[in-house]
């Protein structure tokens, strides 16, 4: 039997859409902030990301893997990136790059699953039943909301799950899936010509089957008027999905985009694919922000990008990378302070077999950009508080 919960996530989960007609009109918020997630999935390799060229230990650790000086993109006297990373390079040059070293939290678990976890909610060891943007768009607005928070993707993360709010969910904007249970009253005649019959569950359904179809109609809408000349590259993350939503005046200041089944996992013939996946994500986020540029929503907008975990110092004897514990993130955008925020770790001082220890908590950056940019007090949404960077002007 299905849950009213399940009910509910099936209600609004959009494989793809199919579509009523124009978008609602005075839902656009011009000068509201507006948070883009990127999900690294799988445990991004942060050390063959953002290499510390200049300590020898780096080249002791990983004598086949590690990338030589001439190969990289310098950004200083110490560190470099990746050759694939040449979108990143660009903005880094432009002075829109935050590279905030050393993050993760104490205790890390190594399973992808319940780190991701962990991130998804921002309470590692004690979980929560809703994800941390979830927590967020609730702080935010405490009143149930269309189109509050969006997820592309063919399901929805954790990390937007709400009490309040219901996530859009979508994948491939040029049609729309509708669960087998959702038949007869969930026609589009039915959903728009919806009113109470009494009956408190069967009306709470109803009313978010309606919800779902106007937002499907708004993303339709959006993704037909949206052209761009902008070249995201070749796996851009569907980070333009998100431009035509912005560029469309949807009032959705939350979404979230993730590389999918746990891509950046390189356990085997890491070199390579690694330069790939960074060269696509790299890619993707450049043309993003040349997009906003274009459409001029470029100080409304910046982009925020994490895995689950990094990876072991030492390569392993497949010329790969195992699960490890710390790593980098990015922010990313117009209004971010350029430059390098926090501690690189140890690569002599490593800890719980052959892993560097934090120096950043990745607390920390979600409360900066909760307070700093979204302007909402972090310290209920993580339980605790957190000490702010200062990479946003």
């Amino acid at each position: 039997m299905l849950s009213r919960r399940n009910m509910l996530h099936s209600c609004l989960s959009v494989a793809g859409l199919s579509w009523i007609p124009s978008l609602a009109q005075g839902v656009v918020l011009e000068d509201k902030p507006i948070l883009v997630v990127v999900e690294l999935s799988g445990g991004n390799d942060g050390l063959n990301t953002i290499v510390p060229f200049a300590d020898d230990a780096y080249y002791r650790h990983r004598p086949n893997i590690g990338i030589a000086k001439p190969q990289l993109l310098p950004l200083d006297d110490h560190f470099g990136f990746n050759p694939g990373m040449l979108g990143m390079r660009r903005l880094w040059d432009e002075n829109k790059v935050a590279v905030i070293h050393g993050c993760g939290y104490a205790q890390p678990s190594y399973s992808h699953f319940t780190s991701m976890a962990y991130w998804h909610t921002g309470v590692p060891h004690r979980g929560d039943e809703h994800g941390w943007l979830g927590r967020v768009a609730d702080v935010m607005y405490s009143q149930r909301r269309d189109d509050m928070l969006i997820n592309v993707a063919s399901s929805a993360s954790l990390a937007v799950k709400s009490r309040v709010h219901t996530p859009v969910v979508f994948d491939d904007p040029k049609r729309f899936a509708r669960h087998q249970w959702m038949s007869g009253d969930s026609s589009d005649r039915g959903a728009k010509e919806f009113k109470p019959s009494g009956n408190k569950n069967r009306d709470f359904l109803r009313s978010v089957n309606a919800s779902a179809q106007s937002s499907s109609a708004r993303i339709q809408q959006a993704w037909q008027q949206y052209l761009t000349p902008v070249d995201y590259g070749i796996a851009p993350m569907d980070l333009p999905k998100v431009a035509a939503c912005i560029n469309a005046g949807l009032p959705t200041q939350l979404y979230y985009v993730a590389f999918r089944n746990n891509a950046f996992d390189t356990h085997v013939q890491q070199p390579a694919l690694h330069q790939r996946l960074l060269s696509y994500a790299c890619d993707g986020i450049h043309g993003f922000i040349k997009d906003l540029q274009r459409l001029g929503h470029q100080r409304r907008v910046i982009v925020m990008v994490f895995s689950e975990f990094g990876r072991r110092v030492p390569e392993n004897a497949n010329l790969g990378t195992d699960h490890g514990s710390a790593n980098n993130m990015f922010v990313i955008g117009d209004a971010v302070r350029g430059g390098h925020y926090g501690r690189m770790p140890s690569l002599t001082e490593l800890v719980d077999g052959d892993n560097m220890s934090h120096s950043i908590d990745f607390r920390q950056v979600y409360a900066t950009v909760m307070e700093d940019w979204l302007a909402v007090n972090s310290t209920d949404i993580l339980y605790g508080d957190f000490e702010k960077l200062s990479f946003l002007s």
